[in-house]
């Protein structure tokens, strides 16, 4: 159960009604922490501008981005995004070993080298303190352009804001994960090694 309740669509001025119905067409229901934003008229405008660009970006891989975020939500331990990441990753073409397997990435052959390297730069990212090392960014350069560059770093460093805005206000999963659908569990806080480290 949510801390606060979000704005129904009873309450909703225009604006917002609009965006609701743009979140079912795009996802089938109305995200709870879309709700809760929707208190503030001015965050909610924003973060709906922002959560838009990022959905309407596509200089990189959609799977590749999938599983960044997911990385970064298992990572914070954040349950609405861990089910619906689920839910959109299967969209975009991971499969459910991978998803199995996301934790321990670094033994499993069921990532391409380019996936493991988005991964561990999600990793990286979602440490605390960040740990993103030079040596690690100069890979990252050797595979993306400048332009692709921000919208992967973006699509992770957002999901990280979910994931404390969602943990803050007690926001749960929602049922975007199918019956029958594989949905991977938070990873232990201190169970994984520092992004760019040796350790396997």
């Amino acid at each position: 159960m949510a801390r606060m309740e979000g704005v129904t669509e009873e309450r909703a001025d225009l604006i917002t009604k609009l965006s609701y119905r743009q979140a079912r067409r795009s996802i089938g229901k109305v995200p709870e922490p879309f709700a809760v934003t929707a208190h503030h008229r001015k965050l909610f405008l924003g973060y709906g501008g922002l959560e838009m660009a990022v959905e309407r970006s596509h200089e990189v891989d959609e799977r590749l981005k999938a599983l960044g975020e997911m990385k970064a939500a298992l990572m914070a331990g954040c349950e609405f995004c861990i089910d619906i990441g689920t839910f959109i990753s299967y969209r975009a073409g991971v499969t459910e070993r991978q998803l199995r397997e996301l934790p321990s990435y670094r033994d499993s052959d069921a990532f391409t080298d380019l996936e493991k390297l988005v991964i561990e730069y999600a990793e990286g990212m979602t440490s605390t303190p960040v740990r993103v090392s030079d040596e690690l960014f100069a890979r990252l350069r050797e595979h993306f352009s400048e332009k692709q560059l921000v919208e992967l770093t973006a699509v992770i460093a957002v999901e990280n804001y979910r994931a404390r805005f969602n943990w803050a206000f007690g926001i749960g999963p929602q049922g975007f994960t199918k019956d029958g659908d594989f949905c991977p569990v938070p990873e232990r806080a201190g169970s994984v090694p520092a992004s760019g480290s040796n350790e396997q």
